[in-house]
Parts: C-alpha cells; structure tokens; sequence
C-alpha cells in the first residue's frame, strides 16, 4: 500500500497540492484546505496532538502511510511525519487506495 500512496503524494506535492509536515498540515486545517491527511505509522506524540486530532475533529478522512523516514525519502524530504491533500480528487483517491488494500502489519 505504502508505494500507492506514496506515488499519489508524489504527484500530489508536483502539482502543489500536498502540504508536507506538522505546522504546514495544521495551518492548511485550520484555513479550511485539507482534505485528507496521509500519517507516518510511526508518526511523533506532537504530530497526533497536533494535525490527528485537529482533523478528526473537523472530520478529515485520515490514511495511513509508511515511516516517516520512508515518507521523506520518497518525497525528497527529510522524515516527514503528516502531509495535507489539498485536491478533492487526490484526497478521493486515496482514501479509494487505504481502503482497497488490507493491513498486513
């Protein structure tokens, strides 16, 4: 799953639609921009304070990613631990993609 997600974050950051990491993801929630946000499986206690529960509270779908160093390696990042979709069709897609392929871990 991880490599679906990733690839769509990918595209997704080219085209300027993907905001990536803690204070980004949680300025673009609270301006209302995100509609889903993709979290590190090893994501900090700060990123969960707070990006998770600032979207869970306004009802932004959360998915499941990779490790964060993974995350930032393929993002040309350094370990990123949140990302924020901002396009509606991006978001769609990849709440399709968490919800098709089943957790193996």
């Amino acid at each position: 799953m991880s490599g679906g997600v990733l690839g769509l974050l990918g595209l997704g950051l080219r085209a300027g639609h993907v905001v990536i990491g803690v204070d980004g993801v949680r300025r673009s929630l609270q301006a209302g921009q995100v509609r889903c946000v993709v979290v590190a499986s090893d994501a900090s206690p700060r990123a969960l304070q707070k990006v998770i529960r600032l979207a869970e509270a306004q009802g932004i779908p959360l998915v499941p990613g990779p490790a964060a160093d993974e995350m930032g390696r393929k993002l040309g990042r350094p370990p990123v631990m949140v990302a924020g979709v901002r396009d509606r069709a991006l978001a769609d897609g990849l709440g399709r993609l968490s919800r098709e392929v089943p957790e193996e871990e």
